[in-house]
């Protein structure tokens, strides 16, 4: 039902494309700097418990945010087409202007206005990319280009995205899936799901939990349905780097919904959707990847909270360990999170220990983020040794 539900607001969207633009292209976006874009994806930070939260996503699959520096991936050629004028922009630039149509003369602005547009979110200059993009996204529809039309529209959802400005990134990425659905991309395309997803995740946020389990619900079995679709196609049909984008997507959505549930307290289904997550990473990324020490802490963390300190110590324990063998660099989150887990077992020794050396670390890499929650858990740290003390003094009052 909650599928089907979702199928008809994606059809909706390829009757809405005149509004969408009215709503968007004339909008005018403020934005405000910020000392990092690396946490884009982290949309449930709320849990003060939940230290795992402040590492980076770091899913390597095709379909990954522009914001971030990756290049999209589309399952259209149309789309591949429009990402293949990136790596012939150098040439075409300099090609003589006499020999330019207008039409090409145009694309190559374009082109530069985008490029300088992605440079300046990716050093955080986001007001003068604000700029850039809506002169883009004019252009775009000026040249009737709906490749670049699609492209400058999600580039400038996930820069709303980033800076928390929802509304707007919801109107603009709805904007994007109409010319995508309108101009024929099919609803299971992996750039479509990814929107999708994002789209969830700022439902979550807004607390529009019908409409984020939805969203959710969508992304997970559309993906799930394309990858047993997959294995029944002959090998030279599908190119590793295609089932690879689709599985990773698969395990961004179950670690995104895994994190909406948990910010619920829905521990039992995070548990699951982390679980399968984790088995994805691994499997597709190996163990020692930066997403899979995510996951493993991730899940800790969960477990943790529905008091199965001994299990989570387990999978924490294995990130630490191979997080130091392949000198993570944020090993202090990993370190954090096993003292914190360490302290709710009671294992107090050992567990300001480890606080103690995440701190250090925390500081050495300048993260002041890390450096308060570590300080927040040595505080709790003496309390429980404090009121541990005192408990005792009291059974060993004698009784009148």
């Amino acid at each position: 039902m909650a599928l089907r539900s979702y199928c008809r607001q994606l059809v909706r969207l390829k009757h809405c494309v005149n509004d969408c633009t009215r709503n968007v292209s004339g909008s005018s976006l403020s934005f405000v700097r910020i000392k990092s874009l690396r946490e884009s994806a982290g949309v449930f930070e709320q849990s003060s418990r939940c230290v795992s939260r402040w590492h980076r996503r770091s899913w390597h699959l095709g379909v990954s945010s522009q914001c971030t520096g990756g290049k999209r991936h589309s399952d259209t050629a149309g789309f591949s087409r429009w990402t293949l004028a990136w790596g012939v922009m150098a040439f075409s630039l300099f090609g003589s202007s006499d020999e330019r149509t207008e039409e090409q003369k145009l694309e190559d602005e374009l082109i530069l206005l985008l490029k300088k547009a992605k440079y300046s979110m990716m050093t955080g200059e986001l007001d003068a990319a604000n700029v850039l993009l809506h002169k883009a996204v004019r252009l775009a529809h000026q040249m009737h280009n709906n490749d670049a039309i699609i492209y400058t529209y999600s580039m400038m959802a996930n820069l709303a995205f980033v800076q928390g400005q929802l509304d707007n990134a919801e109107k603009l990425f709805k904007a994007a899936m109409s010319f995508m659905l309108s101009g024929g991309t099919p609803q299971d395309d992996n750039a479509v799901i990814e929107m999708s997803l994002k789209l969830a995740s700022i439902y979550a946020t807004q607390n529009k939990n019908e409409l984020a389990e939805h969203g959710f619900q969508f992304c997970t079995e559309s993906l799930e349905a394309k990858i047993e679709k997959q294995k029944d196609l002959p090998p030279e049909s599908l190119s590793d780097e295609e089932r690879k984008d689709t599985r990773l997507l698969l395990g961004l959505s179950l670690d995104a919904r895994a994190r909406y549930l948990a910010a619920n307290h829905r521990f039992t289904g995070a548990c699951k959707d982390y679980r399968h997550a984790l088995q994805i990473c691994q499997e597709e990324q190996g163990e020692s990847h930066p997403q899979t020490l995510v996951l493993l802490s991730d899940l800790a963390t969960v477990l943790d909270l529905q008091g199965k300190h001994d299990e989570a110590l387990t999978y924490v324990k294995k990130a630490v360990e191979l997080g130091q063998a392949a000198g993570h660099p944020d090993q202090h989150v990993l370190l954090g999170n096993m003292a914190g887990i360490l302290m709710h077992k009671g294992e107090f020794e050992e567990s300001g220990k480890l606080y103690k050396e995440a701190l250090a670390l925390a500081h050495a890499a300048g993260d002041g983020e890390a450096v308060e929650q570590l300080q927040e858990g040595l505080k709790e740290l003496a309390s429980r040794r404090d009121g541990q003390t005192e408990s005792k003094a009291d059974e060993q009052e004698p009784k009148e």
